[in-house]
């Protein structure tokens, strides 16, 4: 099988992933068998989930395959794939563990007022990601994906539960350049609405801000474009790649409506960044 990589930045939000796609192939790839993709890039994105600032933040990038388990990125963290690719080269599935940390308004916080209310706990989230990939959609080397990542914070931050279904198809321009579009959106539950959107009496007092009680539900939604190039010619052979990133994400009903976002932030969220890969 011939492995098509998917570039990815961490910090997507949306949350939107770096995946290992597949296609039959009759010649020999360094991406079959074992591999191992690791990188780094920087992303400007909002100060916060709702901010109108922009902040720049490094990541690192890590993405491969050992003994038949697909290792894969996501925002701040890392997702497990147990299930090898099976006999059939139209269709696979993944299921898997996942675990990520969020620093959604633990730091980085540029507005003053904002940062009155508070700065709050870093969040550890674990959980299980699940897909189906339907491979040669529309040609023989695109992949289109369906997928989802459940998750709980057990950090004690907002204690609640999210999950992030996703839609993405990849397809190469060249032998050497590939572009994925992704569409995806988050609902989160009455604990995570209320540690993040609400604002507490005493919040209030010390920002400014009106009193807001939050609720559950759809939260947001993110469009990305992401599109990646082989630095000599040939994706199948390893080595270095540069990739880059845009996405355009609008918080929703509470996420929207807030004061954080409301007030003193926007419902519109700009994304942008880029970086570069060496594959073994």
């Amino acid at each position: 099988m011939l492995k098509l990589v998917k570039f990815a930045a961490v910090a997507l939000l949306v949350p939107m992933p770096a995946l290992a796609q597949t296609a039959s192939a009759p010649e020999d790839s360094a991406l079959d068998g074992d591999y191992l993709l690791v990188g780094a890039g920087i992303i400007v994105n909002p100060s916060y989930d709702g901010s109108d600032d922009e902040v720049v933040t490094p990541f690192p990038l890590v993405q491969g395959s050992l003994k038949g388990v697909g290792i894969n990125p996501r925002p701040g963290g890392i997702a497990l794939d147990l299930i090898p690719d099976g006999d059939d080269p139209r269709f696979g599935v993944s299921l898997g563990p996942v675990a990520t940390v969020s620093f959604n308004r633990a730091r980085q916080i540029k507005d003053p007022v904002v940062k009155a209310a508070g700065k709050l706990d870093t969040a550890i989230e674990i959980g299980v990601n699940g897909g189906v990939s339907a491979y040669k959609v529309l040609n023989d080397y695109d992949t289109l994906t369906l997928s989802a990542d459940v998750k709980w914070d057990i950090n004690g931050a907002y204690g609640g539960m999210t999950w992030n279904p996703g839609i993405s198809y990849v397809t190469p321009l060249s032998r050497g350049a590939l572009v994925t579009l992704s569409l995806s959106a988050r609902h989160v539950d009455d604990d995570f609405a209320d540690y993040y959107y609400s604002v507490s009496p005493a919040q209030a007092t010390a920002s400014g801000l009106p009193v807001y009680n939050a609720k559950g539900g759809w939260d947001s939604w993110n469009v990305g474009l992401l599109g990646g190039y082989d630095l000599n010619g040939n994706i199948l052979d390893g080595g270095f790649a540069l990739f880059g990133l845009a996405s355009y994400g609008r918080m929703l009903n509470d996420g929207k409506d807030n004061p954080y976002t409301a007030i003193r932030g926007k419902a519109s969220q700009f994304s942008f960044g880029g970086g570069v890969t060496y594959t073994f």
